[in-house]
């Protein structure tokens, strides 16, 4: 016998893992196993993948061989449809390049299916990209082939690729001064590559604002902000963090070398071939690394029309109102992130036309528009907002949008322009729209000024808005009258409805909508103001005018079935 030369012990000596446990259960000789070992890695091929579908070895005898080998329980695929698999781990090109197969996801775990218990490689790219702790089970490579086709065939199985245009580009800008080091090492690496398009194209579909991407001492993680709301998404191993910050400042046309100070920079992704979207980029060195926050701004955002603001008819009548004016100011105030500039850019889309001369002044410009000169101050080199504004009145302007009142000569060169044949847009951060008032007079500017300039104040804030799997809620009526409800309200048939929740949505939670106290400054208002008034002498004569404040408006909107009262409560805290 052959197995008794000293050459046959070579062989034997040469054979490890379940080869050797294949050709000592008699399914392989030793001369068949060595050249399958060869013939798989000459083509490229797992070996159990080679042995059942290339040499006719029974899967289900491979699969109970390896299961003893290894320790592990075999599973039995045909108990699973491809209907019932975790779509959102199922990439094609991933599940085709390792032959495993993400079945189920329990909490953080995410469950595996491979035919070769010795694949460590898959399971690590499976956890890269899922965030996920990820648990092999052992399956029977027929099986596991026939359920990867009907996934693929289905649409369960998706590409990393899917919804980009086919010539998928980025183009990147930055500040001057910053280096391009596309060559740096690592930072080409093609998991780490696809990784961030991913994260990138993730967030777009799922409508998120906002990507923080956050290094820790034991774990780093990526977070959404969707309808105001963050919310985790995934843990990458930690070992990867300074690979990804690299890659994104690349992307960014930031200095990948300096760690030390906080960088600013933007991506341009195009989607298709009539869509890009921006990334205003930041990072921020903290104790474990540099924490990077990208700001998604989509400006089709602009284009959505007034009407798609959720203002109240006639809320939006006397935006309307004051955007006919040739002259005045119109400010928008709120906390960041409320979408002041989206209401800005929205009235600003409205009055651009072939004969306006539109300037603006932005830190940085968020939504590009054609037609309308953007200006992006820089305080290093001495371009200030005032600076701007200084220059704007040099240019023949009709219409001056001004990204945030600061200070007082900002303020005041405003207020001279909407004095003098000039409309104004500008933004303050501001509780509500009586204390933007006191605001700009608390900075210094006089209050005959503000009371002749001042023509509109609109103060918002963005709410989460129902899913249609909102059910209705049983509230008592002593409750909904202490909550800001009147008699009047519950005079009638009126449903109050609360969040579920469903696979459509963020916990009940679909979009947002925009809360708002929509303010003209009527005669007697200005009275106040150059009496001196306080905010709150200012907001008992805007009730006597008829404007609802933010409470009252968030009230209408939980009315209507918009929105919840737990949503109101939330966005407009009393």
């Amino acid at each position: 016998m052959s197995s008794n030369t000293p050459a046959s012990n070579d062989v034997k000596q040469s054979l490890s893992g379940l080869p050797r446990r294949l050709v000592r259960e008699e399914v392989l000789s030793e001369e068949q196993a060595l050249k399958a070992l060869a013939d798989a890695s000459d083509n490229k091929r797992q070996l159990i993948s080679h042995l059942v579908h290339h040499m006719d070895i029974s899967a289900t005898r491979i699969a109970t061989i390896a299961a003893q080998e290894f320790g592990f329980s075999l599973f039995d695929l045909n108990a699973l449809s491809p209907d019932s698999l975790p779509s959102e781990f199922l990439n094609e090109e991933t599940v085709a390049k390792n032959n495993a197969l993400p079945i189920f996801l329990r909490g953080s775990k995410l469950f595996v299916a491979l035919s070769d218990p010795t694949n460590t490689a898959a399971l690590d790219e499976l956890k890269f990209s899922s965030g996920k702790t990820v648990i092999p089970i052992l399956v029977e490579e027929d099986k596991l082939a026939d359920l990867i086709e009907s996934a693929s065939s289905g649409s369960g199985m998706s590409s990393l690729g899917d919804g980009l245009d086919e010539s998928f580009d980025m183009e990147v800008g930055g500040d001057d001064g910053l280096q391009e080091d596309d060559d740096d090492s690592g930072v080409d690496d093609t998991p780490v590559v696809r990784f961030v398009n991913k994260v990138l194209l993730d967030a777009i579909k799922r409508g998120a604002s906002d990507i923080h991407i956050e290094p820790y001492e034991k774990i780093f993680r990526v977070r959404f902000r969707i309808d105001g709301i963050l919310q985790e998404v995934s843990q990458p191993p930690l070992n990867l963090a300074g690979r990804l910050t690299a890659r994104l400042k690349v992307m960014s046309r930031m200095d990948i070398s300096e760690r030390r100070v906080p960088q600013d920079g933007r991506i341009k992704l195009k989607i298709s071939k009539n869509r890009a979207i921006d990334f205003r980029v930041n990072t921020c060195p903290t104790l474990f690394g540099e924490k990077t926050v990208l700001r998604i701004l989509d400006p089709s955002s602009a284009q959505l029309g007034i009407d798609a603001l959720g203002y109240e008819e006639i809320q939006k009548k006397r935006y309307m109102d004051a955007l006919a004016n040739p002259y005045g100011m119109i400010l928008v105030t709120g906390p960041t992130g409320s979408g002041k500039t989206v209401s800005l850019y929205t009235g600003l889309n409205i009055l651009n036309t072939e004969d306006t001369n539109i300037s603006t002044a932005e830190d940085p410009a968020e939504i590009n528009l054609a037609g309308i000169n953007q200006v992006n101050v820089n305080p290093k080199a001495g371009l200030t907002f005032a600076e701007a504004l200084k220059a704007f009145l040099r240019q023949d302007p009709d219409i001056i949008m001004v990204g945030e009142i600061r200070d007082l000569e900002t303020a005041s060169i405003a207020i001279k322009a909407a004095q003098t044949g000039h409309l104004v847009l500008s933004t303050l951060h501001t509780n509500d729209a009586p204390q933007t008032i006191s605001r700009l007079m608390n900075m210094g500017v006089p209050a005959f000024n503000v009371a002749t300039a001042v023509t509109l104040i609109i103060a918002q804030r963005l709410a989460r808005k129902l899913c249609d799997c909102k059910q209705p809620a049983d509230i008592p009526k002593e409750v909904l009258l202490k909550e800001g409800f009147t008699e009047e309200d519950l005079a009638g048939d009126l449903t109050i409805y609360t969040a579920n929740g469903c696979s459509k949505c963020n916990e009940g939670y679909k979009g947002r909508v925009g809360i708002y106290q929509v303010m003209p400054i009527s005669e007697p208002m200005a009275r106040i103001i150059m009496a001196d008034g306080n905010a709150i002498d200012i907001a008992d004569q805007a009730e006597k005018d008829g404007i609802d404040d933010l409470r009252r408006s968030a009230l209408k909107k939980v009315m209507s079935g918009m929105t919840s009262l737990e949503e109101c409560n939330r966005v407009t805290q009393d």
